[in-house]
């Protein structure tokens, strides 16, 4: 599905070529991504690492449902 049609506020999978814009974070495919909202044509979203990630909002995604117990992660630099 395009990311813009997925749930908000869950961990997320790429499944297609990597779909950023030029400065932002780099992902690998299929990397579980926490998928926090929709904003113009890109998405806010932290990896793992708690590392901002943009999203082009159609980017080709699926729900990761081995992540689905797991809670969002801490933005670096939060709570510092």
């Amino acid at each position: 599905m395009e990311l813009y049609k997925a749930p908000t506020k869950c961990w997320i999978k790429v499944i297609d070529e990597n779909k950023i814009p030029p400065a932002s974070t780099p992902i690998e495919l299929n990397e579980s991504i926490w998928f926090d909202h929709i904003d113009g044509i890109y998405s806010y979203c932290l990896n793992q690492k708690g590392q901002v990630v943009h999203l082009v909002a159609w980017a080709e995604v699926i729900v990761d449902e081995d992540m689905i117990d797991v809670s969002r992660p801490t933005k670096t630099g939060e709570g510092q």
